[in-house]
């Protein structure tokens, strides 16, 4: 199978650099990362992709048994890698994506050198003696708001997820992303990502992580970045000067400072 077409692989940036892999979220696509990319060309080889499902990827190889597990999108990215043959390359993955980068990295050890992870969580329902942001009727109610009316969920949703509404532009482009993508392979999305639990996992990290969270997020509250950086041994908690889940969009400077200066850090 030609991967680079399945996953919509763009290739972009300084070819002769270090290798950086930008993975988008939940209802998102590669586009998400419009204000980071320039800020990295100069420097650095980028690689842009869209997990099956989303964006411009190929929907025909979409497979519910494969992506009912986190998994199936980490292979996603593993056979990026693979395809593309990258070695020690930094994963930035954004929201869910920060897990399925651990998972990646675990996999292919030595393709995936580090990690930066913009507001991250590795599980949503709380439970006693961690706070993930949701009762697990929170999230049952959510995902069943999700699949009776997804166009009327993603309107509602998209702009708590965003925040910042003061410039509802923002929260009218993730509404707009989301409306984008099939109904029924971001049910599938949306129920692996919401009820996974990839705490365990975090343990196991080996490489060089950077956790990055936002003042106020309501998806993945500052309990939860804390949460992370203890887990990983060695790993560095920066709390970025922002609101909303999706700081790379209202917060791209501050976003791409931290990055940069992470992944300077590397060189």
């Amino acid at each position: 199978m030609d991967i680079v077409r399945r996953n919509n692989v763009t290739v972009t940036g300084n070819l002769q650099g270090p290798t950086v892999i930008l993975a988008h979220g939940f209802g998102c696509d590669q586009n998400m990362w419009r204000l980071t990319v320039p800020a990295l060309a100069e420097d650095y080889r980028v690689v842009l992709f869209d997990y099956v499902g989303a964006g411009h990827s190929d929907s025909s190889a979409f497979s519910e048994r494969r992506y009912a597990s986190l998994h199936g999108y980490a292979q996603d990215v593993v056979d990026v890698c693979e395809a593309l043959d990258l070695r020690d390359a930094a994963f930035v993955g954004h929201s869910v994506s920060s897990m399925i980068g651990v998972l990646a990295a675990a996999m292919v050890p030595g393709r995936i050198g580090s990690l930066v992870m913009v507001a991250p969580s590795p599980r949503y329902i709380d439970e006693d003696g961690y706070r993930g942001g949701f009762s697990a009727e929170d999230i049952e109610e959510l995902l069943a708001s999700l699949e009776a009316n997804y166009l009327g969920w993603s309107g509602a949703m998209a702009p708590v997820i965003m925040g910042n509404e003061d410039r509802p532009e923002l929260g009218d482009e993730l509404k707009n992303s989301f409306c984008a993508t099939d109904p029924e392979m971001a049910r599938v999305f949306a129920r692996t990502t919401f009820l996974s639990d990839s705490r365990e996992e975090l343990k196991s990290v080996q490489v060089p992580t950077l956790v990055l969270e936002c003042t106020q997020d309501a998806i993945a509250p500052r309990e939860v970045g804390a949460f992370v950086h203890r887990a990983i041994a060695g790993s560095t908690l920066i709390t970025l000067d922002a609101t909303g889940h999706c700081p790379h969009l209202s917060a791209p400077e501050a976003t791409n400072a931290a990055i940069l200066g992470f992944l300077a850090g590397r060189r």
